[in-house]
């Protein structure tokens, strides 16, 4: 079995197999990376084509500062951001005070099994699901979103606070879209 070491410097010198290697090791796990930020399963295996074809020409630039799975994750993360730049502006700002706390029956996350949550955050409007899944699941900042995108921190906080708001309302009971809550 070739080292990590081994199958980027194939990479890089156009060896099919170590870029053979170098997909199957980390595909599956970017994959589901790519299938956060996209609506269907084709757009997120387009993104995933993309971000490979970048790394693959990227490779020579990688000093092995982070590990090589992040340093993937990121371009991932990147080039779904790049297919959904144009969808962020189409859903108004909502003003983060005007936002109404929903009550939610005694349902927290736990209650949801992963699938469930997933197709919650997928159905969110694209801006709000962006920066929802850059917060909530891969951990940036506001400041850090802001300065991905290309937008005011409070446009961030707002789409955040909307994401938040939408996703409590989908736990409502008798939202017409909600999968039935695995009760404890």
């Amino acid at each position: 079995m070739a080292t990590e070491e081994e199958i980027i410097k194939g990479c890089i010198s156009g060896d099919r197999e170590a870029q053979k290697l170098l997909y199957a090791k980390f595909s599956r796990q970017m994959y589901a990376v790519s299938l956060r930020y996209a609506k269907e399963q084709q757009e997120a295996e387009d993104i995933l084509q993309d971000a490979f074809i970048k790394v693959f020409d990227g490779l020579k630039k990688f000093k092995g500062d982070s590990k090589l799975g992040y340093w993937i994750k990121r371009i991932v993360i990147n080039t779904a951001l790049n297919a959904q730049r144009n969808k962020l502006y189409l859903y108004p700002m909502v003003d983060v005070d005007s936002l109404k706390e929903s009550q939610v029956e005694e349902l927290t996350v736990s209650d949801y099994t992963m699938e469930e949550l997933m197709k919650m955050i997928n159905e969110l409007p694209s801006g709000c699901k962006v920066i929802f899944n850059l917060y909530a699941i891969e951990g940036y900042k506001h400041q850090e979103i802001a300065e991905i995108l290309g937008v005011a921190e409070g446009t961030v906080k707002s789409q955040y606070a909307r994401a938040k708001y939408l996703l409590k309302e989908k736990m409502k009971p008798g939202w017409s879209g909600q999968m039935k809550a695995s009760k404890k």
